[in-house]
């Protein structure tokens, strides 16, 4: 462990910071980045900045609240002017904190006040609080489930109307589920590098299917998946239980 002050960080291969501050309490930080995305002249895929908002701070919160943390406040550096784009942004974070129950979460910001912008650019990070660390609880012999399907630019839209990819509703779902022993988001790394990690944070490792549907090295943009690790015997009670896309990736030895 490295020491930061008088607490310790610790050594995860999860895509948050963990510092542990007392015998009990861990601050847990998450973060996500997106450009070229939104709605001024040089964005590469055209998307209204609530939007852009909404799934920048679903990434963040995703990444917190899937290793047992609470969501205590939120930090967004807005790279495009304070108004209307800057502002759209922070309502489309507003909303997904609301449809979250997360009204709570306090928001602090910043924008490009000096300079005329022509992409759309927005940084959130996310810090949290847990004293149950939900991290290197998979079993052997568990299988390996992905909820939703790998989606990235204009996919990613389309997958939202369709009701095919991963949300925040989902990962609550997943964690009231007694048998649930992991969940990890998928993003730009793909779902085999993520079930890697949750295998190696229990000393395990990762048996892919041989006729996975789809590919598992593409990219899942912002975590238009989620991964859980499940015993067997629960996953025709977790296909009664959730109503999005579920497909076996993989086994855990």
């Amino acid at each position: 462990m490295r020491v930061v002050s008088d607490v310790k960080e610790i050594e995860s291969r999860r895509d948050v910071m963990l510092v542990r501050l007392d015998k009990s309490r861990i601050l847990v930080v998450g973060c996500d980045a997106s450009a070229a995305v939104g709605p001024k002249p040089v964005d590469v895929l055209r998307a209204d900045a609530g939007t852009v908002g909404k799934f920048a701070a679903r990434v963040a919160l995703m990444e917190i609240i899937a290793v047992g943390a609470q969501p205590i406040c939120l930090s967004v550096t807005l790279c495009v002017e304070p108004l209307p784009t800057g502002r759209e942004i922070v309502e489309g974070i507003r909303s997904e904190l609301k449809r979250s129950g997360l009204e709570d979460v306090s928001i602090v910001r910043s924008s490009e006040k000096n300079f005329s912008v022509r992409q759309t650019g927005v940084g959130v990070t996310v810090v949290g609080l847990t004293d149950d660390l939900k991290i290197g609880r998979c079993k052997r012999g568990d299988m390996v489930i992905a909820l939703g399907h790998p989606c990235v630019g204009f996919e990613v839209l389309r997958g939202e109307r369709a009701k095919s990819i991963a949300d925040l509703a989902d990962v609550n779902a997943l964690l009231r589920l007694p048998f649930v022993h992991e969940i990890i988001p998928v993003g730009s790394k793909g779902i085999l590098k993520e079930a890697k990690v949750i295998a190696a944070d229990s000393e395990l490792r990762f048996l892919p299917e041989e006729d996975v549907r789809f590919d598992m090295n593409k990219s899942a943009g912002p975590a238009t998946v989620v991964l859980t690790a499940i015993p067997p015997s629960n996953w025709e009670e977790l296909q009664e239980i959730i109503d999005k896309p579920l497909s076996p990736v993989g086994k855990l030895r």
